[in-house]
């Protein structure tokens, strides 16, 4: 079968070189540039390597001109096997000719080897089409490469400025909406925003993706669209949005009645000619026929194969390239505009790293924004670390990132907007606890536990939390919790389980032992601070402050082990649930959060366990041990004396640089 491939595919080469050298040379005008991505220095290839052979193939394939006549402008198919597969593909505007979008994919395919020396992935935007390689599945990863946008230099006159945004925001919509539900994802129209002047708009996304994915992706494109010239456009590599004053699309295309695909003219038979046209008829289309059936069974066998190894080897991709992210870059000003140029009245809070204000987009899309303080300790790197790590991230539990700026000394984050405020908003406010009865702490529980798991198991890489506190844990308008402010997550390899650090970054009252002393995490250190948080939610008190017990003083896990130990665990239960919860569900869950907080990382459990033990009653739980940061008076009896201290923080304050004793 592979000898089948390498002989069909070289012979339909041969005879598509040939065939196409017939064609007549006519000089076709270059299309419009508008701009160039590639990953060069970042990810590279070797020269004769299998990948340049592989990316080499696929781009004489895309443009070659059999697959014109089927693919309407739009065509991606993978070449190779991991770790050396190439995904191609382009996208014409689908309003212009094929003929038109032929010619601008062949500019594209001479041009991108020539911007992108070596690069494994790059992306070339014209007029009338785009053109991209990668080395990772470019259709399961939609957005999450850099965008272009540019805009016309003119201004919209002061007069007419409120009349031009408020009719084009409903043109751009009404476009958006069609786009997406179209089968083909392509929209046009226009209107006026003066009695003289028109606005034209024209909206398309790549046919694969779906109605909902479509109509995401050109709303994230308006998020970066400026609307302060009399023009502009922004192409993400899935989808694009334009609008000019000038009419610049064909406007007898009709988006609905897409054409059928085109036949290949035939050139008119002279006389006298037709036995020699019939000989040559047959020697040309019968050894290519065949020589396609063989590429297209050949191709459909080893494509199967490829993307089998693909999603194999999915999981292995790093992905640290922040060009992966780079296509989230929002404009200063749009920002700023969106928020109010950061007024008070829009202020949320204070971050550990800086102040978060609600912006909100001419969309109407409500968005949380994150202004990182510029004497904050955290540089570019950090910065970016952090828009990698949520970048790549997508759990119900866990805050989306939905864009960033850095932008000369501005480093910001651009969250979803989650209405209720934090977790220790209503926790530790007891006017506002009344709200979270034992159902909802419950499901609350749950659903930090999942988001966390995701972070340490279920995502692609391996992530550590670090600052799991009650103020991270965001909840939606079903009171849902999202786990937030990845910016002190560390990234690991696969087989890395825990590090050590001499920066010590997190919150004193959830850091566990072995973090806050020697700086050593894991996954243990998260699993540590999700105890801490579950007695919080189960006690509406914070770890911090006087627990009175026998005249002994503590914190929360003190006071919780003291209780437990006297088989009165439901003196820690808020008061405000008065008798509305379930014994042995609490019970079950102080007895896991104790687990939890065991001093000694190897007696904790997995979140993977965690989670089965919260869903899975049937399962027996083990029985705890004294916990890390307990207070131990010399009456108590249970390991070596320690007076009245013990190796914990009982602090609430966050900190980013500590120096382990």
């Amino acid at each position: 079968m592979e000898k089948c491939w390498e002989m069909s595919a070289y012979g339909f080469l041969f005879l598509l070189t040939f065939l196409t050298s017939l064609r007549p040379s006519i000089q076709q005008p270059r299309p419009e540039y508008v701009g160039f991505v590639c990953s060069s220095s970042y990810s590279t290839y070797l020269e004769n390597s299998t990948y340049s052979s592989n990316l080499t193939w696929l781009l004489t394939y895309l443009s070659s001109k059999e697959n014109y006549l089927s693919s309407n402008g739009f065509l991606c198919l993978p070449r190779g096997e991991y770790p050396d597969i190439v995904f191609g593909l382009y996208l014409c505007r689908r309003d212009l000719s094929l003929e038109v979008c032929r010619d601008c994919v062949n500019f594209a395919v001479k041009d991108i080897r020539n911007q992108c020396t070596n690069g494994k992935e790059a992306i070339i935007y014209y007029d009338h089409c785009m053109l991209r390689y990668a080395n990772r599945n470019i259709l399961s990863d939609p957005v999450t490469t850099t965008g272009q946008f540019m805009r016309n230099q003119n201004t919209v006159p002061a007069n007419q400025s409120d009349q031009f945004n408020k009719v084009l925001l409903s043109l751009i919509n009404e476009t958006v909406e069609e786009a997406a539900a179209s089968p083909i994802k392509f929209a046009f129209n226009k209107a006026n925003y003066t009695a003289s002047q028109t606005i034209y708009v024209l909206g398309q996304c790549t046919p694969d993706l779906t109605s909902e994915n479509c109509s995401s992706c050109l709303q994230q494109a308006i998020m970066n669209l400026s609307r302060d010239t009399i023009g502009a456009r922004f192409s993400w590599p899935s989808c694009n949005i334009r609008y000019e004053p000038n009419l610049f699309y064909n406007e007898t295309f009709n988006p609905s009645t897409p054409p059928p695909p085109r036949q290949p003219r035939r050139s008119p038979r002279q006389p006298g000619k037709g036995k020699k046209s019939i000989v040559i008829i047959t020697a040309i289309v019968v050894p290519l026929a065949l020589s396609a059936m063989l590429f297209i069974a050949c191709y459909c066998f080893r494509a199967k194969r490829a993307k089998k190894t693909y999603e194999t080897a999915a999981a292995h991709d790093d992905g640290d390239d922040i060009t992966t992210a780079g296509s989230l870059q929002f404009d200063f000003k749009v920002i700023e505009a969106a928020t109010d140029k950061f007024s008070e009245s829009n202020k949320l809070g204070q971050g550990g790293f800086g102040e978060v204000y609600k912006g909100t987009f001419p969309n109407g899309l409500q968005v949380a924004v994150k202004r990182l303080s510029k004497t904050s300790g955290q540089g570019e790197k950090e910065f970016k670390n952090e828009v990698l790590v949520v970048a790549k991230l997508q759990h119900k539990n866990l805050v989306r990132l939905l864009g960033f700026c850095l932008e000369r000394e501005e480093k910001i984050l651009v969250y979803e907007f989650v209405p209720n405020k934090s977790l220790d908003y209503f926790l530790f406010d007891s006017t506002m606890k009344s709200q979270l009865d034992w159902t909802r702490r419950y499901k609350i529980i749950g659903g930090i536990a999942r988001g966390i798991l995701y972070l340490h198991q279920d995502s692609r890489l391996t992530i550590i939390h670090r600052d799991l506190k009650a103020g991270n844990i965001l909840l939606d308008d079903d009171m849902n919790p999202k786990v937030a402010d990845f910016g002190m997550a560390r990234i690991f390899k696969m087989d890395q389980t825990e590090a050590n650090t001499r920066r010590v970054v997190g919150t004193y009252g959830y850091m566990s032992p072995e973090y806050a002393m020697y700086g050593k995490f894991s996954m243990k250190s998260d699993v540590y601070s999700f105890g801490i948080l579950v007695l919080e939610i189960i006690s509406g008190k914070k770890n911090i402050g006087t627990y009175q017990m026998d005249s002994s003083e503590g914190n929360l896990v003190t006071y919780t082990w003291r209780v437990w130990n006297n088989e009165s665990p439901m003196e820690v239960v808020d008061p405000s649930f008065q008798d509305s919860y379930q014994i042995n569900e609490i019970t079950r869950c102080i007895h896991i959060a104790l687990l939890c907080v065991q001093e000694e990382a190897e007696d904790r459990p997995t979140m993977s366990t965690v989670v089965q033990m919260l869903t899975t009653s049937s399962i027996a739980l083990a029985a705890p041990r004294p916990p890390g940061c307990f207070f131990q008076t010399k009456h108590e009896k249970f390991g070596p004396s320690m007076g009245s201290s013990a190796l914990c923080s009982v602090d609430d304050a966050s900190i980013t640089h500590v120096t382990p004793r």
